[in-house]
């Protein structure tokens, strides 16, 4: 099992400093730290972390300036360091798409569970991400069977299940997607429409 990859981001260097040694005593790897927005950017470019540490009040680019371009480009666990808690700082962090917010000064158990829940969203996030593309994958390719089924009980005159069984016959023989077949006797049909 691979380690995880940490990106720290802190303008304070006495905190950046304390930051690491508790990740790493955590059993984690620092792939980068940046002292700003600007910094923290590259480093995420350069290293794909599976998470980044972002303080929240960075000079030049913010820590929640560079979070949604970091996970625009490259999506991690994301988690916002402050010594502030605002209702407005928390509601950009969120947005943002932060999963742990951990405030200033940190305990390494805070860390800890910090770093285990961003990581279990995070996760989580990632499976709903593929679930709903495949949802849609399928909707799609029940629509394309739709309208081959359609055509073949037009042109064949066939009842729908006898549409739907030579599509599914066609493909089990050949060891192919029903969607595939059924774009293919949609492209014939147009084909032959044409002419």
């Amino acid at each position: 099992m691979s380690v995880t990859r940490i990106l720290i981001a802190e303008d304070d260097d006495l905190e950046r400093r304390n930051l690491r040694i508790a990740v790493e005593q955590l059993g984690y790897s620092v792939v980068g730290e940046a002292s700003n927005g600007v910094e923290a950017i590259r480093l995420a470019r350069e290293n794909n972390p599976d998470v980044a540490i972002l303080d929240i009040r960075m000079p030049g680019v913010d820590g929640i300036d560079a979070a949604r371009t970091i996970v625009g480009e490259h999506p991690c666990a994301l988690i916002f360091l402050s010594a502030y808690s605002e209702d407005e700082l928390l509601e950009q962090a969120g947005e943002a798409g932060a999963l742990a917010y951990l405030l200033k000064p940190f305990q390494i158990n805070s860390l800890r569970s910090a770093i285990k829940v961003a990581l279990k969203r995070f996760s989580q996030l990632i499976q709903q991400h593929y679930e709903i593309d495949e949802l849609k994958e399928a909707l799609e390719a029940r629509k394309i069977i739709e309208r081959a089924k359609g055509h073949l009980m037009q042109k064949e005159n066939l009842t729908e299940e006898a549409a739907f069984r030579k599509i599914h016959f066609t493909a089990r023989n050949q060891n192919r997607k029903m969607k595939d077949v059924a774009l293919e006797i949609l492209s014939e049909a147009k084909d032959g429409s044409s002419e």
